[in-house]
């Protein structure tokens, strides 16, 4: 994967405090907590409301006939998730499940929709955000077929921890589980134990209260 792709890929939105917008804007919303492991929506609910994370951690995942399970997006605070009402999904096509105590803004779809054509502010924050998930779609597809599952670790640490924002080195604020980061690089969990030990070793991640990726770690995805 070129390095400029995957640079592009890791940049954020611009910042923007859609709880004070919706104030200005005089427009109703919720505001929904879940615990651990809380189920914010699941595979096959009516799909009626646009939801922007305030704090915490998501996984978005979605279960096959067969009762298999592919996590398809892990999702952090200032993430708009649930848009998929606004193309005209009718329901959730996965299950959304904190990994961590998050606080959820919940806004009608009606409510998102008269905002998108009215308020320039959003609908730029938002076009965005849409850019983004699609581009993170094509890397990660690429990253599927191409990469070895070192790299697509690698890769997925460095997404997880906000890579990019500024050079410190950032938490994963979710406690994710081995088997968890296996299911979604697509490998096995001894494959994810091994490199986590080879990165820890080689100072590219930290285990202190919580696991630290350092930038470094960017050396794994760019290495051919």
């Amino acid at each position: 994967m070129p390095a400029r792709n995957f640079a592009k890929a890791l940049k954020q939105a611009p910042e923007f405090n859609l709880e004070e917008f919706l104030d200005s804007a005089g427009l109703a919303r919720t505001i929904a907590k879940f615990p651990k492991g809380g189920i914010v929506y699941s595979q096959g609910d009516p799909a009626t409301q646009v939801m922007y994370m305030q704090r915490g951690s998501l996984k978005i995942s979605v279960l096959s006939k067969t009762g298999k399970e592919a996590i398809v997006a892990m999702l952090a605070a200032g993430d708009f998730f649930g848009e998929g009402c606004l193309a005209g999904q009718s329901k959730r096509m996965a299950t959304a499940t904190a990994m961590s105590p998050t606080t959820v803004l919940v806004v009608e779809k009606a409510h998102m929709m008269q905002m998108l054509h009215q308020e320039p502010a959003l609908s730029d924050r938002f076009r965005v955000h849409m850019l983004a998930r699609n581009i993170r779609v094509e890397e990660d597809l690429v990253d599927q077929l191409f990469n070895s599952s070192e790299k697509r670790l690698a890769r997925t640490l460095l997404l997880m921890a906000r890579y990019g924002k500024d050079d410190k080195p950032q938490h994963v604020l979710h406690n994710l589980s081995q088997e968890t980061l296996a299911e979604m690089v697509g490998t096995t969990r001894s494959r994810v134990n091994f490199f986590m030990n080879k990165f820890r070793d080689l100072g590219f991640i930290e285990y202190n209260g919580g696991l630290k990726v350092n930038s470094s770690l960017l050396s794994v995805v760019l290495h051919d």
